[in-house]
């Protein structure tokens, strides 16, 4: 931060100068960092979409609101190191002309919150906060706004709605992008923990040295979280791109492979709203070779490295960095409809296809887990599913769709074998009581 505050106004050749805060947006820029939210979004070209001439103040949201199944890191950042996560957005801050800043906290994280509270009085003890910063004649004030456990919040003009106390419905986009219109309709930027964490590290070592962190597009490290059937469950901070799928779940310093006995059966690459890949699976990517021509190999799903853009190739996402595996001993119908569940009491319920939709899945899902599904409930799903995505004003669409559509296309012999047997259990004996809910809206 110190370093940030005294930078001095670089002189060009054509007599132009570039101030401090120009000067830190060109590092961010430059050291390639993406967004560790979930979209993957370059941090210096989100920065440079802000209005800068409107005359109304830019403000500055961390999201902290930590929502996606299977993600736990922004957490771990709050918990373990929250300075940090708090030099990350003063220097931000400073950078963007922002002069007032809000950590939205997940409501069911109150320790998160009053660690930040607390870090925030000893950076304010510090004069890292308040008025005329370090004597040099910054403003900035921070402060903490607990959610109260809404999924949606976690999309940037959801949070925006809860943050100014209405219910969290997200914007249209256009015209209600943050960078013009966000809190208060004012420009506004949202950025995740992880991301706001990493500008710290930018400012220290140059955006060119970060760059060289991790690989092409891919730069910097960035926290994955493990979990599900193996050996050891956990948090790990790798270089992007430098880690494959298969040495985080089989490598001893990460996951350390399956429980005894046991064979991978699928892996969901980035938190519960990715698609599936299943064991076994193999894709076919773009790669450059030596002589810089582009070819196409055929790589196993294990092989994959683990970065934004290869994962992408292969159809689904590395999302906010949450692994979770799955092995032979996984009731996959059941591990859909646990999902379902989640998605269908998420939704804020503004789009029709989303609210109606997620809940339609959930209850045949939960025919299927019941002993009352049918062999067609597969294709049904499907449909669905097809008819949720795109159709929504945010992405919950997706993030609904995207594990019914992966779960069923890659395992429908298990999603139409078990509706099957459950048809030929229950011939004759009408429907259950209890299931008429859950049938479909024709019958």
């Amino acid at each position: 931060m110190k370093k940030a505050l005294a930078l001095p106004a670089k002189d060009l050749p054509d007599g132009r100068k570039v101030s401090a805060q120009e000067q830190i947006r060109q590092e961010v820029t430059i050291s390639g960092l993406r967004g560790r939210g979930g979209a993957g979004f370059s941090c210096g070209l989100k920065w440079s979409f802000v209005d800068r001439k409107s005359g109304k103040p830019i403000y500055l949201i961390c999201n902290a609101d930590e929502s996606e199944p299977g993600t736990f890191k922004d957490r771990q950042i709050i918990y373990k190191d929250p300075h940090q996560l708090l030099e990350g957005m003063m220097i931000s801050c400073f950078a963007n002309d922002v002069h007032l800043a809000y950590i939205y906290i997940r409501g069911e994280m109150p320790d998160g919150a009053r660690l930040l509270l607390r870090a925030l009085a000893e950076a304010r003890a510090k004069n890292f906060l308040g008025k005329n910063i370090l004597g040099r004649g910054y403003d900035l004030e921070i402060y903490v706004h607990r959610g109260a456990g809404a999924y949606i919040c976690g999309e940037e003009t959801g949070l925006i709605e809860s943050l100014e106390g209405k219910r969290a419905y997200p914007r249209i986009k256009p015209p209600y992008f943050p960078a013009l219109f966000g809190l208060y309709l004012c420009p506004t930027i949202v950025n995740n923990v992880e991301t706001l964490a990493a500008v710290k590290h930018i400012i220290q070592m140059g955006g060119s040295e970060y760059a060289k962190l991790g690989t092409p597009n891919n730069t910097g490290t960035r926290m994955v979280c493990l979990s599900g059937h193996v050996k050891k469950p956990g948090y790990y901070e790798v270089e992007v791109g430098k880690a494959t799928i298969g040495e985080l779940i089989f490598h001893e310093n990460f996951g350390g492979g399956l429980r005894e006995g046991r064979k991978l059966l699928a892996v969901i690459p980035g938190g519960a709203s990715a698609k599936i890949f299943k064991a076994g699976d193999k894709f076919k990517l773009k790669r450059k070779a030596a002589d810089g021509q582009t070819a196409t190999v055929e790589v196993d799903m294990l092989d994959l490295p683990y970065d934004f853009d290869t994962l992408q190739q292969a159809g689904s996402m590395s999302g906010s960095g949450a692994i979770i595996v799955m092995d032979d001993s996984t009731d996959i119908v059941a591990a859909l409809a646990n999902i379902a569940d989640f998605y269908a009491h998420e939704s804020c319920g503004q789009c029709t296809p989303c609210r109606e939709g997620s809940l339609w899945m959930a209850k045949a899902l939960r025919r299927l887990t019941h002993g009352h599904g049918r062999e067609q409930d597969a294709e049904y799903l499907l449909d669905i599913a097809q008819n949720i995505q795109g159709r929504t004003i945010c992405a919950f669409g997706e993030a609904c769709a995207w594990p019914v559509l992966s779960f069923v296309n890659k395992f429908r012999a298990e999603f139409e074998s078990r509706g099957a047997a459950d048809e030929a259990k229950n011939k004759g004996a009408g429907p259950a009581q209890g299931m008429r809910i859950a049938a479909s809206p024709g019958e």
